[in-house]
């Protein structure tokens, strides 16, 4: 059974673009998040979060493609880490801060947390990752690693909640290798979830397979793309970002595919960079049993 989760969020100014302080009921984990322009603020109003150690992540866009980027960094004083980065690091218009109410966490604690933290923001390849290296993983007794494993849970929850999701994996635990061994109750969680589908392209030679998310659709490993695109089409500027990212390559016999998983907003945005023309993705993408987006819909809100 998946649990609910209750967050309570305060609205420093009342407004969604000022200050936020988040936390989730129950648990020692607090969050600030504070766009650049207020970062004064943080030490006025909330000295005590933020004089302690904790992790933070200082967030903003590329300036020549605007594309996201975070910088992942851990502080025994958050608040004077921030002052330092005030001056010295130019590309960041927002940060958010994560420490423990109980002020129990430790040096050990959030240099392992970083480490976890850089780690699976370069695994879900969302946004462009500031830190040159990846730190190494501290060693912690079980107890610890156990306790920071939960810590790290619900940073990535409320991460999330405050509008980020660079910590999130595109594809959920669903899409676990068959072979994997599942117990019982786990494989319950797994077949309740409706959320996600598996859908197929097959279009002029072309084949494509990817997964329909709440967030969108996430073409997966293999799948071919078109080598002759049309000039000028909508999603020509995508396709080739992603050609030189890395996430569309060329296999040995000089066709096109992706090489790496990726989540295109719409079934029509995949679409249209795999086959290299403007298209109706709620049309060309079926399930197994060759029925389409548009037709899932329509049969399920009847």
């Amino acid at each position: 059974m998946i649990l609910g989760k209750s967050i309570r969020i305060y609205l420093k100014e009342g407004s969604v673009t000022g200050i936020k302080f988040a936390e989730l009921v129950n648990h020692t984990i607090q969050s600030l998040s504070c766009p650049r322009t207020k970062i004064s603020d943080l030490n006025k109003h909330f000295a005590i979060a933020i004089n302690t150690q904790g992790v933070y992540f200082l967030i903003g866009y590329e300036q020549d493609t605007l594309k996201p980027m975070v910088y992942i960094g851990e502080a025994e004083n958050v608040w004077d880490r921030l002052k330092n980065h005030d001056l010295k690091k130019d590309f960041w218009n927002e940060v958010i801060v994560f420490t423990s109410k109980d002020d129990n966490l430790t040096k050990s604690h959030i240099k392992y947390l970083e480490s976890r933290i850089v780690e699976i923001a370069r695994q879900t390849e969302r946004y462009r990752l500031k830190n040159g290296n990846s730190p190494n993983l501290n060693r912690l007794p079980l107890p610890d690693r156990d306790a920071m494993e939960e810590f790290l849970t619900n940073i990535k929850l409320l991460t999330g909640t405050l509008g980020h999701k660079f910590l999130e994996n595109p594809i959920s635990v669903k899409h676990i290798p068959e072979t994997t061994e599942l117990i019982d109750e786990t494989k319950e969680i797994l077949s309740d979830k409706k959320d996600e589908l598996e859908l197929n392209l097959n279009v002029s030679g072309i084949t494509a397979k990817a997964i329909q998310t709440n967030e969108g659709l996430v073409v997966l490993e293999n799948s071919e793309v078109a080598d002759n695109p049309t000039k000028n089409y909508g999603y020509g500027a995508l396709r080739e970002s992603l050609i030189e990212e890395g996430f569309i390559t060329k296999n040995s016999n000089g066709k096109l595919y992706f090489s790496k998983k990726h989540l295109f907003s719409s079934p029509s945005a995949a679409a249209a960079v795999i086959l290299g023309y403007s298209v109706n993705g709620r049309n060309v993408w079926k399930n197994e049993n060759g029925k389409s987006i548009k037709e899932i819909e329509q049969n399920e809100i009847k």
